[in-house]
Parts: structure tokens; sequence; C-alpha cells
């Protein structure tokens, strides 16, 4: 059954705008009485049947909303910016495992630095993704930021959230490790590096705002590799969808 994004706002009007009316009437030609799924990107779903279609405003009759099941723990992906097309597969492969909120970093090694309207290609993107594998939640998408200027924003760190850097530095802990010794955890923010990994002073920065180093093997990943390893390990090891 198709998927269309209906946000929170939209929810008691029942009406697609946009982009989503016009890829239900003009793309795949739905008619009045075809049902489809709505989500809210906040984790709610529902059946609707479509009632009326124009070119730019497609009116539903909603069903009963289903609230999807809420992962634990809340993730956020804190991700270097990579070179290519790279950063479209993170987004859409973070979106399947469930994250809440993706910061596009510049660091002092990111080889691309965005333009205007990237982040918003990223959220088109993740999106795309939400309605593709039938993913409730849309994470935020910030634009980018320059590393330093997102860490001195981070607030202080609470007590049940893990904060974790894939690091290639000496003394990083295995990432399971790391994971089995926090199993109280509610939240984790995780940072992942570019090509080259971060500088010195950019790891010292972290660990000094609370991020633990982890070692991901003694293999050296390539970065999207990076945040599908540590997404899927979380998602693992606290046990999402057993």
């Amino acid at each position: 059954m198709s998927r269309f994004f209906l946000p929170p706002a939209a929810w008691s009007a029942a009406v697609l705008g946009g982009d989503e009316a016009r890829h239900l009437a003009q793309v795949l030609r739905l008619k009045p009485g075809a049902t489809i799924t709505v989500f809210d990107g906040c984790g709610r779903h529902a059946p609707a049947v479509v009632a009326a279609v124009s070119r730019d405003r497609v009116s539903l009759q909603l069903g009963e909303s289903t609230p999807a099941p809420t992962s634990q723990p809340a993730i956020t992906l804190a991700q270097a910016i990579p070179k290519g097309k790279n950063m479209d597969l993170i987004v859409q492969k973070a979106v399947e495992l469930g994250v809440s909120l993706i910061h596009p970093l510049v660091t002092r090694h990111t080889i691309v630095h965005p333009g205007d309207g990237k982040a918003e290609k990223w959220r088109r993107t993740a999106l795309a993704a939400c309605k593709q594998c039938g993913q409730d939640l849309l994470p935020g998408i910030p634009d980018p930021q320059p590393f330093d200027r997102w860490l001195a924003g981070c607030p202080p760190k609470k007590t049940a959230q893990l904060r974790l850097i894939a690091s290639l530095a000496p003394g990083a802990r295995p990432l399971r490790t790391v994971l089995r010794e926090h199993p109280a955890t509610t939240a984790v923010e995780l940072l992942i590096g570019p090509e080259g990994d971060f500088t010195p002073a950019e790891t010292a920065a972290a660990l000094a705002a609370g991020f633990l180093a982890a070692s991901l093997g003694p293999i050296v990943l390539r970065v999207e590799t990076a945040a599908f390893y540590c997404l899927s390990a979380i998602r693992y090891e606290f046990g999402a969808g057993s």
C-alpha cells in the first residue's frame, strides 16, 4: 500500500498538499476511493481513503491511527559529511535503523563543504526512505554546522545518555564493551568522523564533552560502513525488534 507523509499540523484537516499531493495525483494517478497509508513522521500512521483529488490537494478520510512502538534508546547521529553521495546513503540507512536526529558536521578533515540546499536534499532522502521502508519516525536534519560550533551547543550530558565517538585513537575501547557497560541507556549520541578521522584536537574536545572513544576493530572502515556498523550494534545490543 502506498505511503504518504501527512505532517502533524495537517492531521486534523486530513489534506495532502505539495509534493505528496502531486505524487498521488500525477505520478500514481490514484482516484477517489483508493486506500493509502499516511504517517506523521513522529511515530504515528493510519489507513486513509482518498476522498477527492486535484492537482495540488488531496482530501482524505482517515481511519484509526496507530502509534508505532518507540525504539529505545533514541539515537542521534552526528556525522561528518563524507565525499561523493555517501551522505545520502548514510541518511537512508540511518532512517531504516530508526535514528531520531542527524547532525551533518563540517570537520577539519571534511573534504566536501556543502552549499545551500544540501540539507533540504537530505531531508527529501530521509522522507523517501521513510515511505519506502515503512518507518514512521522521520529524523530531523538541521543545516550543516562546523564541528566546534555543534559541540559547543551540545546540552550537558544526562545521566542515562551515552555519548560515543568512533575513534582510531589509542585508548579507544571496543564498542561492544562500552555498550554493555551502559545497560540503562535511554539515549545515544553517536559521533562519526570523516575520511582521515577527527584531528587529535577534535577528539580531545569530544572526550572533554563526555564522549567515550569506541574502537570498531583493527580494520579501518569507510565512513559509511562505520556509521552502519555502530547504528546496527546499538540497535542489536539494546534489543530493538526483540
